[in-house]
């Protein structure tokens, strides 16, 4: 009986110990570009048809998170909303994240099939502030014959509190873009 007791007690500190440790703060990664990112995020052949068909694989959404060496919101994004466990694992759990920068050279492959580089794609879709999110169908099939923001299911320009920052990726989640704007989905507190 002792025994027992002595496991249990054992047990109920072990899992004690991964809750504190999933309340903890997440930390980005500083990559030699300069950019801030999260582990999570996903490493691509920069193919963004197929990185798209491959979130939806996973059953996830797929979108293209924008950044800029030296932007402090972008940096702001990493340290504040993805440090939060709750929003960092809600976003990993429903979407793939590929990061682009802002004026990088690597080569992308459009949905259209055209290469281009990166900021030569930002350009192709008018993106215009950093941090910026691009969040795209859930099938290349509802992309076919579109380029640039018609392509998109919804944008997230420039940096969001954490609180609207999590109501974009449900909104995204809930399909609600389907029934009405952001801006509405926030009003009527769906967010």
């Amino acid at each position: 009986m002792r025994r027992t007791a002595v496991a249990a007690l054992l047990v109920g500190l072990m899992f004690a110990g991964s809750a504190a440790r999933a309340e903890e703060p997440v930390e980005p990664i500083l990559t030699d570009d300069g950019l801030y990112t999260q582990e999570w995020f996903l490493e691509s052949f920069l193919d963004l048809g197929e990185d798209l068909e491959e979130a939806a694989a996973e059953g996830k959404r797929f979108a293209v998170m924008w950044e800029l060496k030296g932007c402090p919101y972008c940096k702001e994004t990493h340290f504040v909303n993805f440090a939060d466990p709750a929003i960092n694992q809600y976003v990993r759990d429903n979407f793939v994240i590929l990061q682009l920068n802002y004026l990088g050279s690597r080569l992308v492959t459009d949905f259209d099939g055209e290469e281009l580089e990166e900021r030569e794609l930002r350009e192709k879709y008018g993106v215009r502030f950093t941090p910026t999110f691009q969040f795209f169908p859930e099938s290349s099939e509802a992309i076919a014959g579109e380029t640039g923001q018609a392509a998109e299911t919804a944008r997230m320009p420039g940096y969001f509190k954490p609180d609207h920052f999590l109501a974009m990726f449900r909104f995204i989640k809930d399909k609600a873009y389907e029934e009405q704007t952001f801006r509405g989905y926030l009003a009527a507190g769906s967010g």
